[in-house]
């Protein structure tokens, strides 16, 4: 009896792991369809560990090994590729932009933001962004993430995809005027990237629509490259209206489903 006991035992140990296997390959899979997204602000010491793990530890299917280090609360350092130490021959040179005040609209189908890009204190952003708007790159692309915590709340845009993947053949750094207290005033536009990589910019930003704290990660904070001018009530509007079901109840798609009509910068 004590020995079915015990292989009963640890057949229920063996499920209950390979539960947890299954849940954390369904987060895994979210988020490489999202590996361009800024980090959210959690709250809570449980809920940090978690998500370190879920992006350390688990970075690939776990094997045994890492579970049950991972069960026990401890973390294994995970390899970190190398970023660029330059801009490849695609990304604008940022003497383009340096000293520079860009000025425009950025008009979604939900209405019109007045924009302005700061050249002097992100002279690399300013300038792809402006070659960006140039190309049209962005007539047709949606705002794909909105986030709604009292402490968090911006509109991401520019994920040629839609599903806020990035484009690996358009990266590019450094990281540029970088708020020092983690603080992201309403009006905010900064530069979305790949996690814990100062050359993990591209093509996406963000836009703050409340007063917003987001951590540092490893390579520091997310580029400010300009704010809005005007129309920063569009933004609240689409805030207000919500989240898609089936998502986090503050974290997910616009529930209205925001495009951009045009971006010009002058």
């Amino acid at each position: 009896m004590a020995a079915s006991s015990r292989s009963a035992r640890e057949a229920k140990r063996r499920v209950h792991q390979m539960e947890a296997k299954r849940e954390l390959r369904r987060h895994q899979d979210k988020r490489r369809k999202r590996d361009n997204i800024i980090a959210g602000a959690a709250g809570g010491a449980a809920l940090v560990l978690a998500l370190v793990l879920q992006m350390t530890v688990f970075a690939s299917n776990p094997t045994e090994d890492e579970f049950k280090a991972a069960e026990a609360g401890l973390s294994t350092p995970s390899a970190t590729p190398t970023p660029a130490a330059s801009n490849g021959e695609n990304i604008p040179k940022p003497e383009t932009a340096a000293g520079k005040t860009f000025t425009g609209d950025l008009k979604l189908n939900r209405g019109t933001l007045g924009v302005e890009l700061d050249g002097t204190k992100a002279p690399q952003a300013a300038a792809v962004f402006k070659s960006l708007a140039d190309q049209n790159f962005y007539a047709g692309v949606s705002c794909h993430r909105l986030t709604t915590a009292d402490s968090f709340g911006v509109l991401q845009c520019g994920s040629k995809t839609g599903d806020g993947a990035s484009d690996p053949a358009y990266t590019w750094g450094p990281l540029e005027n970088t708020p020092t207290d983690n603080k992201y005033p309403a009006g905010t536009i900064a530069v979305a990237r790949t996690g814990n990589n100062a050359y993990g910019n591209g093509t996406q930003f963000f836009i703050v629509y409340k007063d917003t704290v987001i951590p540092a990660d490893s390579a520091g904070g997310y580029t400010v490259v300009g704010k809005v001018t005007s129309g920063l009530d569009v933004v609240s509007g689409i805030a207000a209206a919500g989240i898609k079901p089936g998502t986090s109840a503050t974290d997910g798609a616009p529930v209205e489903s925001v495009t951009i009509d045009s971006f010009s910068l002058k």
